[in-house]
């Protein structure tokens, strides 16, 4: 096979099958000269905001998931739609997506102090931060130094792993971006934090398969209060449930509820079908400790996924 044939082959599987790879160049005290009040003036707002709306933690935290695992984490999540050009924020599983608002005071805050120094990307990754750490979880030093993207597409999104998904899918949705198995259960334990609408988990309350009406691994009871909330027809746009029982709290209780059968998505419970993600399960639910410490470790991994940062948008919603 000639040089020029093995030359395309490769360029052909990095087109179908990207790689994404960590930003070499971020670094925990990138803003330290440039911009000293940056993590201060973020938790300030994140803080703020939460005091007045109690979703807001969950809801950056899942943003800035959404946003890195499409693309890499370059705030592309953030761009507003432009006419029939959709943007992420517009696509399907995205539209339930909120409190972009506190990024946009973050930034315009952190621009009063440093013009045109920090990314909306690095300022979205400092807020999920401040989100975990504001419910009681743990902190940690977020790398900085990211781009932000001038490309974002509701096309994209469905590059996002579902709430539907089984244990394999899983596994090539986050090995794709570098991800092991144990960041998928770790970082699966953000579900501490928020809720979720019916449409997210009904494929296991109603019409399950052939055989059962209802998923034969969800506890009977919880599955009958979750059905309660969600009938079969339901037309409630903002019914749903709390993902645990302690949904503005961050701990680990998403995991002892797991092993109980009460999950709401079939993702969650496709952490019980493999025996290494089945064990690690068993291992966060007892010890909060162990959650923690692996849930730092993914976070701060995942916030380094490399992506097609340009520019610092000096306002999140458009490109410069």
């Amino acid at each position: 096979m000639s040089a020029n044939i093995v030359a395309i082959l490769v360029l052909l599987a990095l087109f179908y099958f990207p790689i994404y790879s960590p930003v070499s160049a971020l670094s925990s005290n990138y803003y330290d000269k440039t911009c000293p009040q940056l993590e201060k003036t973020v938790t300030s707002t994140v803080q703020k905001a939460t005091t007045n709306d109690k979703t807001v933690p969950a809801a950056l935290l899942r943003m800035h998931f959404h946003d890195c695992f499409i693309k890499g984490c370059d705030a592309s999540v953030l761009l507003a739609s432009k006419g029939k050009k959709k943007a992420e924020k517009d696509g399907p599983p995205n539209v339930s997506l909120h409190a972009f608002y506190v990024i946009d005071n973050a930034k315009k805050a952190v621009e009063a102090l440093c013009p045109g120094v920090v990314s909306c990307a690095d300022i979205l990754a400092l807020a999920a931060r401040d989100a975990v750490t504001l419910s009681g979880g743990p902190t940690w030093d977020v790398p900085k130094g990211r781009k932000d993207g001038r490309i974002s597409q509701a096309i994209d999104t469905r590059q996002l792993p579902a709430p539907t998904f089984n244990i394999s899918q899983l596994q090539q949705s986050f090995s794709q971006r570098g991800l092991s198995m144990e960041d998928l259960v770790a970082l699966s334990g953000g579900h501490t934090l928020g809720f979720s609408h019916c449409s997210s988990f009904q494929n296991r309350i109603h019409k399950f398969n052939a055989t059962h009406d209802i998923d034969p691994s969800m506890n009977p009871s919880f599955a009958a209060s979750l059905r309660s909330v969600c009938p079969a027809n339901n037309k409630a746009k903002n019914a749903g449930a709390t993902l645990d029982s302690s949904t503005a709290t961050f701990d680990n209780a998403y995991y002892k509820l797991l092993l109980q059968g009460k999950s709401l998505f079939s993702s969650d419970q496709a952490l019980l079908t493999a025996p290494k993600t089945k064990n690690l399960v068993s291992k966060f639910a007892a010890s909060q400790k162990a959650f923690e410490k692996a849930f730092v470790q993914s976070m701060i991994k995942m916030s380094s996924i490399s992506g097609n940062g340009q520019e610092i948008r000096l306002d999140c919603k458009v490109v410069n």
